[in-house]
């Protein structure tokens, strides 16, 4: 049975439809990541699994549990981060930890080896005493994760955890997911990091609330039709469109940080030669870009 499950799942707001049917399916103890550009309908679909939002249509299941009739039961055995941080800066660390453990209904002896734990877990054991709102974003954001994990919840829904955090904090944030996978908890992650998505076991990519791309990151890296190109450009979106104005021989260019990026026929790369292109592996942007791209066209 699939931890999470949505079938035609949809959320409108009038005329405006954030989510429009969707059809996922999350195994237990996987990292399922969900990514998409601000406004694309991530958020509004983590909302309707927690049980916050209703929908407008459609129909999902958390462990079973229907997230409509099922919604009280549902919100006892998932663990929720929102992209904001929610948590209490007028509090100490470890008093926001007995906030929520007691929002759980955690009592006694449970609930105090549950607060050290976290605190351990978060690498905030000698901050206890101090103030949240003291706390640098990355130590906000792992407190954060303590306090949605501290019930030890079998699905965890996180939304762009990582999101104004330091590189160094992003990694270490991640190192915590994927030990609570690895001891069998269910993540489901929204970012707009292509590099965080590299490690999710599957991913789904959504733009304009619809479900565009869903597979491991290695199959729908194999999907990306043709040969892919890479070129060295001082100016890159520049030396794009002089491209775009000598030839039409390519499937798709864009500017990529300082490169430009080409997508080619396996007939159409001896025409590049000249251009002295490096052959290269496609990343996942690549892929969302040209999923993106084709979601456009056959809205044309």
């Amino acid at each position: 049975m699939a931890a999470v499950e949505t079938k035609n799942l949809t959320c409108t707001f009038g005329d405006f439809i954030a989510v429009d049917k969707l059809t996922i399916n999350i195994m237990p103890g996987s990292i399922y990541g969900f990514l998409g550009p601000n406004g694309s309908g991530k958020s509004t679909t983590i909302k309707m699994l927690c049980g916050l939002l209703r929908p407008s249509s459609g129909s999902g299941t958390i462990l079973g549990l229907d997230i409509q009739k099922d919604a009280k039961k549902i919100k006892a055995k998932i663990g929720y981060m929102s992209q904001k941080f929610s948590l209490y800066d007028d509090l100490k660390v470890w008093e926001n930890l007995s906030f929520y453990a007691g929002m759980y209904s955690l009592t006694g002896k449970h609930k105090q080896n549950r607060i050290k734990e976290m605190l351990a877990m978060a690498d905030l054991t000698d901050r206890e005493d101090e103030l949240t709102a003291n706390l640098s974003g990355g130590w906000k954001q792992r407190l954060a994760l303590g306090c949605s994990i501290i019930h030890k919840p079998s699905i965890l829904f996180l939304d762009e955890p990582t999101g104004g955090v330091d590189p160094k904090s992003r990694r270490m944030f991640w190192d915590i997911i994927y030990d609570l996978a690895m001891s069998g908890t269910t993540v489901m992650v929204t970012t707009h990091f292509m590099d965080e998505a590299e490690h999710c076991d599957r991913i789904g990519f959504i733009y304009e609330g619809k479900l565009i791309a869903d597979d491991t990151p290695a199959s729908l890296k194999q999907q990306l039709p043709g040969v892919l190109l890479e070129i060295a450009a001082a100016d890159p979106i520049g030396y794009m469109e002089k491209i775009k104005q000598q030839t039409s021989s390519f499937l798709d260019v864009y500017p990529y940080g300082s490169h430009v990026h080409i997508l080619v026929r396996p007939e159409q790369v001896a025409s590049f030669s000249g251009l002295n292109p490096q052959q290269i592996l496609p990343s996942l942007e690549d892929v969302f870009v040209y999923y993106v791209k084709s979601e456009r066209a056959v809205g044309l």
